[in-house]
């Protein structure tokens, strides 16, 4: 994978085999439906679904629970 490549499935939880820090910290701008998610925790875009937190509640683990969102999905770097 390029430096300018973006992964198809990417997360914010450290626990995830899909987590990445490095791009993380570069920063990484979701378009969902044509609208910027700024509470996105997990993304993929060969499948077309987001998982956004609902609010602030927390699993028993201290993870936020999320949802499920299906559609169209775009990323981009901010940096």
């Amino acid at each position: 994978m390029s430096e300018d490549t973006l992964p198809d499935r990417l997360s914010v939880n450290p626990e995830s085999p899909f987590y990445n820090e490095s791009l993380l910290e570069r920063g990484i701008g979701v378009r969902f439906k044509g609208v910027e998610k700024t509470n996105v925790e997990e993304y993929c875009i060969s499948e077309g679904w987001v998982r956004v937190a609902v609010g602030k509640t927390v699993d028993r683990r201290g993870n936020p629970l999320t949802m499920k969102l299906t559609g169209p999905v775009e990323v981009w770097l901010k940096g």
